[in-house]
Parts: structure tokens; sequence; C-alpha cells
């Protein structure tokens, strides 16, 4: 017996990159909708009404109007920002910490992820709760993506148009992604989250720089990396990497999967350090993240 699954939103990006995922499994069959039909709200709510679980791929606006037209009890897992740090939804990263998983089997109200909040959030999250970085700590953030996460009108550009090689975006510095990146890793003071886009399609890379000597203790390379292995031992989906790191790091080597690599990368001399997280922003930071949430809120294990 085949689980229905409703995606409103299927012809964007992320729900483009999750439909395709769920053709792969054969218990699962995708409740449709036609063009003339797929902007319909009582169509939309007939659908959510017939289906096992409802995932919104919209903008933050109709994923909240989605949510007040689904009928009572439907179990919605939302991949906009809407909804990210509202009260009685839970947060979709399994590997935040151990009781994580359960909670999202058990959620009826389940927010993905955004991209770049899995790589901060993967990384700070393990350091603040290990006591190595302080809530009230001063963050900086980096991170480039590729050009797939910045909707159709940038694709079209780079595509077409071949669009600029690099670009540096968010300069108001009130990215969308900070206030989960804040609640989520237990940061009370807010980073500064500088995001960029280069000239290729998918691929991710966040880099946190840290000042050893204002951390508690001033840890070394060594035990930062400790207390991130040591959060992710056993997590199927995150490889810390088992040594301090010296090499260069390319945005596009997880690509098509939905892994997520963290890379501590350290001189003592100098009392620097640099987390680094790589993902594809379309994988893990996005519709890989989704069939992970979906298979756990259907009662599967991975």
């Amino acid at each position: 017996m085949s689980i229905s699954i409703f995606i409103d939103g299927q012809a964007g990006t992320t729900g483009l990159g999750i439909t395709q995922r769920l053709a792969a499994i054969p218990s699962i069959s995708l409740i449709t909708l036609d063009d003339a039909h797929r902007k319909d709200a009582s169509a939309r709510a007939d659908a959510m009404s017939r289906a096992a679980l409802t995932v919104l791929c919209l903008p933050d606006d109709a994923a909240r109007e989605a949510v007040a037209l689904a009928p009572p009890g439907a179990r919605i897992l939302d991949a906009s920002t809407a909804h990210r740090t509202a009260p009685g939804w839970v947060y979709g990263f399994p590997e935040l910490d151990p009781a994580q998983r359960a909670k999202i089997a058990a959620a009826r109200l389940v927010s993905n992820p955004g991209c770049y909040a899995t790589g901060a959030i993967a990384l700070l999250h393990p350091l603040i709760a290990a006591g190595l970085v302080l809530p009230s700590q001063d963050i900086t953030l980096n991170a480039v993506s590729g050009y797939s996460g910045g909707g159709k009108a940038m694709i079209a550009s780079h595509e077409a148009a071949h669009g600029p090689a690099f670009e540096l975006y968010g300069l108001n510095l009130a990215h969308k992604h900070i206030p989960e990146i804040m609640a989520l890793s237990g940061l009370h003071r807010r980073p500064i989250f500088v995001p960029s886009v280069g000239h290729f399609a998918q691929g991710m890379l966040v880099s946190l720089p840290l000042f050893r000597d204002h951390l508690p203790g001033a840890p070394t390379g060594k035990h930062l990396l400790e207390a991130l292995r040591a959060h992710y031992a056993g997590a199927q989906n995150i490889l810390v990497h088992p040594d301090i790191y010296p090499g260069t790091l390319q945005p596009e080597a997880l690509n098509n999967t939905d892994q997520l690599e963290i890379f501590v990368c350290a001189n003592e001399d100098y009392g620097h350090a640099v987390l680094i997280a790589r993902l594809d922003n379309l994988g893990k930071g996005a519709s890989g993240a989704a069939v992970q949430n979906i298979s756990l809120m259907l009662g599967e294990t991975s």
C-alpha cells in the first residue's frame, strides 16, 4: 500500500528536487494538481486532506496561507522560511542532538532548514553545547553558494548570460537565515553573516573563523575537532574529517548527495581556527533534507 504525499509548489527548484527523490521510493505516491488547479484553494485543501503528508515549497506568505488552508490535523513539512522559528514547529535537522530524530518523527509540523543555516548550525551548535563557544560570542559567518539557490531569475541569468563570476549579497546584514541560525545554534548575540554566490550551479561552503583566545579556555583546533566528532559520532549524513585540514576545498564536491562534511583548519602559532561545512545547497541544504525529514515523519529510519 502506497503512502500519498502532496507537494504544494512542486514546480519550484526544491519541489522538483523532492519529486525526483521521492520517485525512487516505490512506497510513495504523489498527489498532483494540473496547472489549472495548482493555485486553487479548494483543490489544494482537498489534496491536503487526502495526503498522509503535505510538503510546502512556497514563498513565505504563501506557506502561511497554505497552513491556514490545511484541514485540522494535517501533517506538514514546510520548506520555506516562514515557520523555522515558529512555536509549535519542530526544526528538521535530525543531527541537531540525540532527541531531534524522535521529535521530527512524532511531529505534525516540521520546518525544513535553510541551506546556509544547515551549515552554520552544524558548526556552531555542538561547540556552544560543549561550552567551547559562548552564546554571547562575537561570530562571523562567511558562505558561498551555487546560483541554483537564488531562484528562477538568478538561475536564468547565470545559464543564459553567464552571470557574474562571484558576488556578495545580503549586505544589509539581515539575511533571512539569521533568526534560525541563532535559535538553533544557541547564539544570543546576532552574528555577522556574509553570503555570496559563485558562477557554479550548486554546492556550498559555510565558514566560521575563530580566534582561540576569545573562546572559553582557549581551546586548540584539536579540541574543537574532538567536540564536533563526538557530537556527530554515528551520524549517517554528516562526516567530520578526522584531522586538522591543511588543504583546499571546492564547494561542488558533494553535489547530488545528501551529505554534509565538516573540516577544522587551525594554526596554533597564531591562535586561529576556521571551521567549514560543505554541502550541496540542493541536497542536504534543501530537497535532500526534506526527504530525510519525510522519511522520519512517515516512520522510516533514514
